[in-house]
């Protein structure tokens, strides 16, 4: 079984790194505060947990990370099990908060907007009705002190105008405030990188289903990852995972694609059997393993680049925590058989 040597401050900052590295685990709060408790304490239970799972040189995935509860995992602190339900990732609830900051936000400015384009609308209106005075007084008979009275009203008049220009200006700054909430409301369900769905939107698909519907939960990873990161770099590394994850979205169109995280891609078909499911999930193998890829620094080829796939059919009933549990056995299944091919769930 691996084993995690106590480090002292300045070896144990590299070797979080290192150890993020090694899981194909993003560089973000969450991850680093789960990498250090495990390393921090290499012989407590989280650390023991962790060593166990990745005997062999296995990395960790998202669903192990949540089982051993997350990055709020103590190092001493008891692990949940599985019917405990899983612990909600701190990115999740940051995600969560950001996305409630965005939704106040909205109500904020639609409000605000609502308000200035009333006040333009009766600013306009009361303009126009100077406008009319004013050229109704000059039409009329001398009057003294009409004069007074129309430079007075012309004046108001050029004040009421700026007060619409001004209006006017807020206004378009509410629409242009209103595209800006609108484009972070979208970003906040996509991965930046690969420009798919994210975790948080495909879970909130999940949970959008109607229930009873017939589904299928689809995983795909990367094969050998590691190797292209080590041997040309992560901005090749980064390529890959977006060449990757386009052909996967193109070859599955019907699905909800999303990265899940690292090199793990999920899909949700739905109204789609488990047949259909590990169909389209073996044409979308076969377009990724035809790919040739090739460093843009040097030229030199990457090779072939093969992804791995496990297939769970159910319904929309079933928790999502479950049925990736045996999509990700389909997987691990599928990596067992030696690589570039997929497994539906038994």
């Amino acid at each position: 079984m691996a084993e995690f040597p106590r480090q002292k401050d300045d070896e144990l900052y590299k070797a979080v790194g290192q150890f993020l590295s090694d899981q194909k685990l993003s560089v973000e709060p969450a991850n680093y505060a789960f990498a250090y408790r495990v390393l921090s304490d290499p012989a407590g239970p989280l650390a023991r947990s962790v060593a166990a799972l990745t005997d062999g040189g296995v990395r960790l995935t998202a669903h192990d990370i949540a089982e051993l509860g997350g990055p709020e995992a103590a190092s001493g602190a008891p692990q949940p099990c599985l019917d405990e339900g899983l612990a909600e990732p701190h990115t999740a609830r940051v995600a969560a908060e950001a996305e409630a900051m965005i939704a106040r936000a909205e109500m904020q400015v639609a409000d605000f907007s609502r308000a200035v384009r009333s006040i333009h609308e009766e600013t306009s209106g009361f303009g126009r009705d100077l406008a009319a005075s004013a050229a109704a007084m000059r039409m009329a008979a001398p009057v003294a002190g009409l004069d007074e009275v129309v430079r007075l009203t012309a004046a108001m008049i050029d004040r009421a105008h700026a007060a619409e220009r001004r209006m006017a200006a807020a206004e378009q700054e509410a629409e242009a405030l209103r595209s800006a909430l609108d484009e972070a409301h979208g970003t906040a369900r996509r991965d930046p990188l690969t420009e798919l769905a994210n975790r948080r939107a495909f879970d909130e698909a999940y949970a959008g289903l109607p229930p009873g519907t017939p589904i299928a939960l689809a995983l795909c990873d990367i094969d050998h990852f590691k190797r292209v990161n080590d041997e040309f770099g992560h901005a090749v590394g980064d390529r890959v995972l977006r060449a990757v994850g386009a052909t996967i979205a193109g070859e599955c169109a019907s699905a909800v694609v999303a990265r899940y995280g690292g090199e793990e891609f999920a899909l949700l078909f739905v109204g789609v059997d488990s047949d259909a499911a590990i169909a389209l999930v073996d044409r979308a193998r076969s377009a990724v393993a035809a790919r040739r890829f090739r460093s843009r620094a040097t030229d030199a080829p990457i090779g072939v680049v093969t992804i791995s796939g496990g297939v769970a059919a159910g319904t929309s009933d079933e928790p999502r925590e479950a049925l990736y549990a045996r999509a990700d056995a389909a997987l691990y299944r599928a990596k067992a058989a030696g690589r570039n091919c997929a497994f539906c769930a038994a």
